[in-house]
């Protein structure tokens, strides 16, 4: 039978559809004293009578990338659990890869088509296969199949995304459960994700997800009318909610109204409305189809290139969640206690929401989205705990409390590993811990090599609860103080005072020891919650830094002072960030002696010594005219941004950023020329950034010269023991030697060199 899709404005809430019915049906079947082998069993056969086909078959997944045929009425039953494809292979791996269905009367002729001989599906002309999801986890593939050469109706297929909407909750609750790996239970198996590394380091804990996922624990209604009803007192609660965060946001900027107001008009989107309430007529509970039109949403997301409309639709999916969360009753809020050694397991987060973990507590972090540059990293070096951004659906696999490791190394997240693997990672965290054991007794020696040359090492910080690291990592100062994150984790702009009594606080905790700010560098990934967001096509190169202090010079005025009253009567070392040209730090110090007069027209107690420096992170500046190196007190190069830019190459994109070794002669070439241009002039040098941690690379820019390295806290141990083993003058002769030689990089010789006996391995 075909099943109708409800259309127009006249819905059929009263009769019994033919769609209810089925799922009336698939509801008994579940409900069954059964086995999940013989539910499933039952299940297919419902569907082929409802349908009126010959087939109908269930393909669930095996493992992240193999479908398995693990149900089928019509199909040989010697094929179940014995055929199996890859996503993207014939048609039902390519329902499963591109999350939407396909729909052919005349299957053979499809592209991609292919034949499996011991299913005996030879016969079957007609397919249509739709995905079994969940919010966009792939679960698997319903498929119907006849041997009538015909094209199944929308209603058709609206009616079977309705029934995989069901069955894949179900799984979700598993109803299927039994014998080999696709059907094991949901949430048991070991699974393994791979994703960028934000921040480098071992972790292993428990998942302690950000969001709880909300689970409905029953998808099929009862009674529509009484579903429709809960929908409605659903919306305006949902609704009310909306026009209470617009009348408290009377001081909110226009953009932030804006967002607000897109929240409005998709609340009372009677399109959106409409699709649920199709759904519910079609049998589904509320939550349900709820949940059907988030996972509708997500889908469209995925496929959207425009930034603007991506978006627009992420606010709709947020709006399902917290409508779904009204259905559900399942809020925030769970009574759950955070688990042993967390692990902050979530979708994206901000730095004012990961702040209030508290570094004590979380020993990783997972991300699905994230960034390696976004504030979550930032946090995360601060705090010296590992990061993974860009992992996909780990937030719908895992569960609180699950066991987790987490590889900051290789950018691996092991979910509910196997004992083999935690044994192996046990074994890998000890080794790290015993050799961190050996750079305590090297704290308050100097980092010198055995030919006697010394390098300065000093540490990256952002946060108060940095400093602590500042005597117990052996650091002799701070070479990078970023000061963005006290304005990140705010929803206003900080008052002045606010910032000097933290920067007064800062040197406190740092005592004679030097410290470096770095002025607001804000824009690209990092936007302030107030700050108008820009809709720029490469933001990395965009309207950002220095950029934004000297076109919008308020609150970088009001920074600048708070630092100068910080200071009062000691030392303020200070530079800009991102400088492109001469006359940017020109400007920029200009300003800076400008504010510097004003407090002492003031009356208030100015710095005993004023050292103003400048970020190189640009290829520019190495050209840049000899009076650059001349009027800046200090350079810091800064390894990150330089680097991304040198080799064209973004740094947030894994399949370029690797790409290109630090020690590549061509990029050696260049800090090499800094180095010479800043000895010409005596101009103080140093790099910044995370090559600077890495104990080889840092040993190669000593070698060419750079006498003082910035990096976090945990990379100094391991970089000051290996130069304090090292002879650079000779280590320099073997750079230039692969130099001259041609190699694209010395990392090979470098290597080498190190592994000779006595020479530091």
């Amino acid at each position: 039978m075909a099943i109708e899709r409800t259309t127009g404005t006249d819905l059929d809430y009263g009769g019994e559809s033919d769609s209810r019915k089925l799922l009336g049906q698939l509801r008994t079947a579940l409900a069954e004293d059964s086995e999940g082998q013989e539910r499933l069993d039952r299940v297919t056969s419902i569907i082929a009578d409802a349908m009126g086909v010959e087939v109908c078959s269930i393909y669930l997944f095996r493992d992240s990338e193999t479908l398995e045929l693990c149900a089928t009425e019509g199909l040989r039953p010697e094929a179940v659990h014995k055929t199996r494809m890859r996503i993207g292979e014939g048609l039902v791996g390519r329902v499963a890869r591109d999350k939407r269905p396909i729909n052919t009367a005349d299957a053979p002729s499809e592209k991609g088509f292919r034949y499996m001989a011991e299913t005996g599906e030879e016969q079957y002309s007609t397919f249509l296969g739709v995905p079994i999801q969940r919010l966009g986890e792939n679960m698997g593939v319903l498929v119907v199949q006849s041997k009538e050469r015909r094209a199944y109706s929308d209603d058709e297929v609206y009616g079977m995304e309705v029934v995989a909407m069901v069955l894949a909750e179900m799984t979700e609750l598993g109803a299927f459960v039994g014998e080999g790996a696709a059907l094991a239970p949901l949430h048991r198996r070991a699974v393994t994700f791979k994703g960028g590394i934000g921040q480098e380091g071992s972790a292993m804990g428990h998942v302690w997800l950000h969001e709880p996922r909300v689970v409905v624990t029953d998808p099929i209604g009862d009674d529509p009318d009484d579903e429709l009803k809960k929908l409605d007192v659903a919306i305006s609660t949902l609704q009310i909610s909306v026009d209470e965060l617009l009348a408290t946001a009377g001081s909110a900027d226009k953009e932030q109204l804006q967002v607000l107001e897109a929240y409005r008009m998709f609340a009372n989107s009677r399109g959106w409305r409409r699709r649920m309430e199709e759904d519910i007529a079609r049998g589904l509970s509320a939550a349900a189809a709820v949940e059907k039109e988030q996972t509708a949403t997500r889908q469209r997301m995925s496929q959207v290139p425009d930034a603007y409309l991506r978006e627009r639709l992420h606010d709709l999916d947020d709006l399902s969640n917290r409508l779904l969360r009204i259905l559900t009753g399942q809020g925030k809020e769970t009574g759950a206690e955070m688990p042993e050694n967390p692990i902050l397991i979530a979708s994206n987060i901000g730095p004012g929401e990961l702040l209030e973990y508290g570094r004590r507590k979380l020993k990783g972090i997972v991300l699905e989205e994230g960034s390696v540059a976004s504030h979550a990293a930032i946090v995360a070096r601060a705090w010296a705990i590992p990061l993974i951004v860009h992992t996909g659906p780990i937030t719908a696999e895992a569960l609180n409390g699950d066991l987790i490791l987490v590889d900051g190394e290789h950018g691996v997240v092991h979910l509910r590993p196997e004992d083999p693997v935690v044994g192996s990672f046990r074994d890998k965290m000890a080794m790290e811990a015993a050799q961190q054991e050996r750079y305590v007794d090297l704290r308050d020696k100097p980092a010198e090599s055995k030919d006697g040359i010394r390098i300065r090492l000093t540490m990256n910080a952002g946060l108060m609860a940095d400093l602590p690291s500042l005597g117990s990592s052996g650091a002799e100062g701070v070479g990078l103080f970023r000061t963005e994150l006290q304005f990140l984790t705010q929803p206003k702009v900080p008052r002045r005072g606010e910032l000097a009594e933290q920067y007064s606080s800062v040197l406190d905790r740092a005592g004679d020891k030097e410290v470096v700010f770095r002025t607001l560098d804000i824009g690209s990934d990092k936007v302030l919650p107030y700050m108008k967001p820009q809709d720029e096509p490469n933001p990395a190169l965009g309207w950002r830094a220095i950029r934004v202090g000297l076109d919008k010079p308020g609150v970088m005025r009001m920074q600048l002072q708070a630092l100068i009253r910080a200071a009062a009567g000691r030392k303020l070392s200070l530079m800009f960030p991102f400088i492109a040209q001469l006359q940017e730090f020109r400007d920029a110090r200009e300003l800076l002696f400008r504010e510097i007069e004003r407090e002492r027209r003031m009356g208030h107690l100015l710095p005993h010594e004023v050292k103003v420096g400048a970020m190189l992170e640009t290829p520019s500046m190495a050209f840049a005219p000899s009076q650059f190196f001349t009027e800046a007190d200090f350079i810091s190069i800064g390894g990150n941004d330089l680097k991304q830019f040198f080799y064209a190459a973004d740094r947030e994109n894994e399949r370029v950023r690797r790409r290109y070794d630090t020690l590549n002669v061509s990029f050696l070439n260049l800090i090499e020329m800094i180095v010479r241009r800043c000895q010409e002039t005596g101009t103080p040098v140093s790099f910044c950034g995370e090559d600077a941690g890495r104990p080889i690379e840092a040993l190669v820019f000593a070698a060419l010269g750079l006498r003082s390295l910035s990096m976090r806290p945990a990379s100094i141990g391991p970089v000051k023991h290996l130069i304090r083993r090292m002879d650079l003058v000779g280590l320099r002769r073997v750079i230039d030697d692969a130099r001259a030689s041609g190699a694209q990089s010395v990392r090979p010789s470098v290597v080498e060199f190190l592994y000779k006996p006595n020479n530091g391995s």
